[in-house]
């Protein structure tokens, strides 16, 4: 089976693409194969997607180049600029890969599938870097043929395609493309292995990356084996907040706890952790002292961990020392941090006195001092009533606190104070948290 009919019978049931199109090689055969199959099926809708990283000098000048080819092959065509992190702890390929791939997705639009040229060279250069860091299965699968980011899906169709066949095909159709100099940049992990490595595996073993290819493979249908193992015990640990329970992990082996967390991040969409990472989880946040407030940084978000429970979470910038004076006629009040508004309403939310004409209404997020709850006995600090009321540290300083002049009259959504309970005689007053998810 030709290259052109492998790809035709892999796209049958896909009516719309997009091309991520680099203006190399490998993109450019297979935007010509997808010009192809697109004359064969004219309800085949194609659009292709230029990743700019703006990392040399020429990226402007590929840009342009990549417009050109499209206009000629009459395929449409869409730039995207990108800000590359050069402090990326990864390394800059680390970085330029995963801006791409966000724009990439970020760009996606209903039904469609990506589309990308990796080839059966780049998933030994991937296997390779992946042994280097000393993964397990599920790193050494490489990348995969078909993979889905929520309900898009992104296929790989060259994977099983060496170089050598693509070259033969852009020669054979007087394809041109871009030759990127950066490519025989020896610092970078991949060109050291492409340029240094992989042509001594090669002519010692002609058939080195097929048999790679074959081992990623492997260790794919061993990771696909133990989620479908897995998925049962994972589902019953989990809550509507998707947070993990942990005491049942206490009594588990190593190897099945830590494949457990891996598979509870996988399902957070979080970038596959190392085994230091999983033991950092497990020894700094899982197992740390009852009292403390543990929580590790991966990437964007952290591990947290409340009542017995590990929580994924994005990290929030503090809105603590926010301070709003709410004056009448008390309009809608926005808050920050995403968290939603707070109005005043003629029933429902939260019911208390009314403030007098002179009272300063003000909204804060944190509170010092000893506080009456009403129906309650005793005097409690604010921390206390956060435990008490089971709000996760990472929540209590994004619930909106009431104060009527500097008495607390209500934690919206969590306890009204003595101070903010209206007795028979007085007016009361009605306010609604319109609140955004929090956990």
């Amino acid at each position: 089976m030709s290259n052109i009919a492998k790809l035709k019978d892999l796209l049958i049931n896909e009516h719309a693409i997009m091309i991520a199109y680099s203006g190399g090689l490998d993109s450019t055969v297979l935007l010509h194969q997808l010009v192809i199959l697109r004359q064969q099926n004219p309800l085949l809708k194609v659009r292709a997607m230029h990743i700019n990283h703006n990392l040399y000098h020429l990226s402007d000048s590929w840009a342009i180049y990549c417009k050109q080819q499209c206009e000629y092959w009459n395929i449409p065509l869409e730039v995207r600029t990108v800000q590359v992190n050069l402090q990326h702890k990864n390394g800059v390929e680390a970085a330029a890969r995963q801006v791409r791939y966000q724009a990439l997705y970020q760009n996606m639009q209903a039904k469609e599938t990506l589309l990308t040229a990796q080839h059966q060279d780049d998933q030994s250069e991937t296997f390779m870097l992946a042994l280097k860091r000393g993964s397990g299965p599920t790193g050494l699968s490489g990348m995969a043929s078909l993979q889905l980011h929520g309900t898009r899906r992104h296929i790989r169709p060259f994977l099983n395609i060496n170089k050598l066949a693509l070259k033969k095909w852009a020669n054979q159709h007087k394809l041109s493309w871009i030759v990127d100099p950066s490519n025989n940049d020896k610092r970078y992990d991949r060109n050291f292995l492409r340029l240094k490595v992989m042509p001594l595996l090669n002519q010692r073993w002609p058939h080195f990356a097929r048999a790679v290819s074959r081992s990623a493979q492997l260790c794919s249908d061993q990771e696909k084996l133990l989620d479908e193992y897995l998925i049962e015990s994972l589902h019953m640990l989990l809550d509507s907040t998707q947070s993990l329970y942990l005491i049942p992990l206490h009594v588990m082996s190593k190897a099945r706890r830590f494949a457990l967390l891996r598979r509870w991040l996988k399902y957070h969409n979080s970038d596959m952790p190392s085994y230091d990472t999983l033991q950092h989880i497990w020894k700094q946040v899982a197992c740390s002292r009852a009292d403390a407030n543990p929580r590790l940084k991966i990437g964007n978000n952290e591990v947290r961990r409340f009542c017995n429970r590990l929580y994924f979470l994005p990290i929030q910038k503090s809105i603590s020392c926010y301070e709003f004076i709410w004056e009448y006629p008390w309009r809608n009040v926005t808050l920050p941090g995403g968290i939603g508004q707070i109005k005043q309403c003629l029933s429902g939310g939260v019911t208390i006195r009314c403030p007098l004409p002179d009272t300063k209404v003000c909204i804060r997020f944190q509170a010092q001092g000893m506080f009456y709850v009403y129906g309650r006995s005793g005097s409690r600090s604010i921390k206390k009533l956060w435990q008490e009321y089971k709000i996760p540290p990472w929540n209590r300083a994004r619930i909106p606190l009431i104060f009527y002049d500097n008495s607390l009259v209500t934690a919206l959504g969590v306890f009204i104070t003595v101070d903010g309970h209206a007795t028979s005689d007085q007016e009361t007053w009605n306010i609604d948290w319109l609140r955004e998810k929090i956990l």
